[in-house]
């Protein structure tokens, strides 16, 4: 029986991959499915591990020199873990709701489903709301991070502007992904901004031990629980981003596929957060308590220069991985979500975009902002509803019985899931969104008290701002 639902999910797609194939022969429909169109297991990858550590690379130092070393280290292991194991409950999800839909003949080619639709579809429209509350407030402000990443980052090449002045430069550049029909259309993108992050991972580590450690380095951390828990919230933040799994699923000819995927991507993040932050942490130590932004710390070399230039096209990337579900729910909330012309979706998208750059200009806090999104949106986004919405579908007997998709032996089966589901709720809610949002909160408001709304120019030297 649940080998035939499995089968029935992925029937849509093979029709809709033979289709697209039998008009790709040309040379033409060949480049557009090597660079431009893909659906593979290699893609999904290539999107999860891209997607997962962007901007916050340059942040996770900052947190080791919150926590320490051991506990960065730690949290960075155990969060990773966590989060591969919703990531997993996700893609559960995502196929038990298509399995359902498509033997009810619903076909999917023009329409992408997305996490408050499967919300919907599996418990109700209140799920459905709350799914779609926590996940676009948690993408726009997602969106928002990568825009105040630009700026910071662009800053230490040329300062002869302020950082306010190059986000306003980078929020039209951004505005450019609306072109970009769905993730689908990552394929190339994905594949570049992986080896962008790799690069700018091993640079950090390499300038920081070749370099040695700073004149008086001191390691004190952890000092203050206030920061403890806003460096560990900046890793519940750092491997909390699969608010796009079901996205990338759905782009994906064989979904079904997906759910040791995001482990795999996670477990190959985990070999460029973990040397890059403690390396980086060994050198500078305290400083970075100072400088959430790692790159600001490492001598200006054409190595750095490259480093920033490549996160900063990762980051163009990234704004069109977080702000392309806000596009799809704006899309249907217009009526234009099934239109065929490119154009049209993508002059109906343009208003996504003023939001996202006007609270980039607002909270400029680069580092701070990603630890108060991560205990107060990503905890309840993609760790906390998540588990929940798993227990509650397959609360009962026949739901367990007929499962698409069942957990596996080796942890447990049902008990041993249910069992996980309850620890990652009361972890993160007492650990991530308790401790951890009333620690990034106050840090956060200390960076408004210092700096101000509408900073100009956030954390550079006075005689450059």
């Amino acid at each position: 029986m649940a080998s035939e639902k499995v089968e029935t999910v992925v029937a849509g797609n093979y029709l809709e991959m033979e289709r697209e194939e039998e008009g790709s022969k040309s040379t033409t429909g060949k480049l557009s499915r090597l660079f431009w169109h893909g659906g593979s297991v290699y893609d999904a990858w290539f999107s999860c591990a891209s997607n997962q550590v962007a901007q916050v690379l340059l942040t996770l130092p900052y947190s080791f020199s919150q926590l320490g070393m051991v506990s960065g280290i730690i949290f960075q292991l155990f969060y990773g873990l966590m989060g591969s194991w919703t990531a997993y409950l996700i893609s559960v999800l995502y196929v038990e709701y298509r399995t359902r839909k498509e033997r009810e003949k619903v076909d999917f080619r023009n329409h992408v489903i997305q996490w408050f639709e499967v919300l919907d579809g599996l418990l109700g429209k209140h799920w459905r709301n709350l799914g779609l509350f926590f996940n676009c407030t948690f993408l726009l402000f997602g969106s928002v991070i990568q825009l105040i990443a630009c700026a910071s980052n662009i800053y230490y090449i040329n300062d002869n502007l302020d950082k306010r002045t190059w986000t306003y430069i980078f929020g039209a550049c951004c505005a450019t992904t609306v072109f970009i029909p769905s993730f689908h259309n990552y394929r190339i993108w994905s594949f570049l901004g992986l080896m962008m992050t790799t690069y700018t991972a091993w640079y950090m580590t390499i300038a920081s031990l070749t370099n040695g450690q700073v004149e008086g380095v001191t390691h004190s951390g952890p000092t203050k629980l206030v920061l403890y828990f806003t460096g560990a919230t900046n890793i519940l933040y750092t491997f909390g981003g699969h608010a796009v799994t079901v996205e990338i699923m759905h782009a994906m000819w064989k979904p079904q596929k997906f759910k040791m995927i995001y482990l795999i991507a996670t477990l190959y993040v985990l070999t460029l957060t973990l040397p890059s932050a403690a390396a980086v942490y060994w050198a500078f130590g305290d400083q970075l308590l100072t400088h959430s932004n790692a790159l600001s710390l490492l001598p200006k070399t054409g190595f750095r220069d490259t480093a920033v230039i490549l996160m900063l096209i990762h980051q163009f990337i990234t704004f069109g991985f977080a702000c392309t579900p806000l596009y799809f729910v704006w899309e249907k909330f217009i009526g234009v979500h099934e239109t065929k012309s490119l154009f049209k979706r993508a002059l109906a998208r343009l208003p996504v975009v003023i939001p996202i750059w006007f609270l980039a200009i607002i909270f400029p806090f680069f580092g701070p902002i990603n630890s108060t999104v991560g205990s107060l949106l990503v905890s309840f986004t993609v760790y906390i509803i998540p588990a929940l919405a798993h227990m509650m579908t397959f609360a009962s007997a026949p739901a367990r019985e007929n499962a698409v998709e069942r957990p596996p032996s080796r942890l447990g089966g049902w008990v041993g899931s249910y069992s996980m589901n309850v620890f990652v709720v009361v972890w993160v809610l007492v650990v991530g969104f308790g401790l951890g949002g009333w620690a990034s909160m106050i840090n956060f408001i200390h960076q408004i008290d210092t700096f101000g709304l509408f900073a100009k120019c956030y954390q550079c030297p006075p005689h450059k701002a």
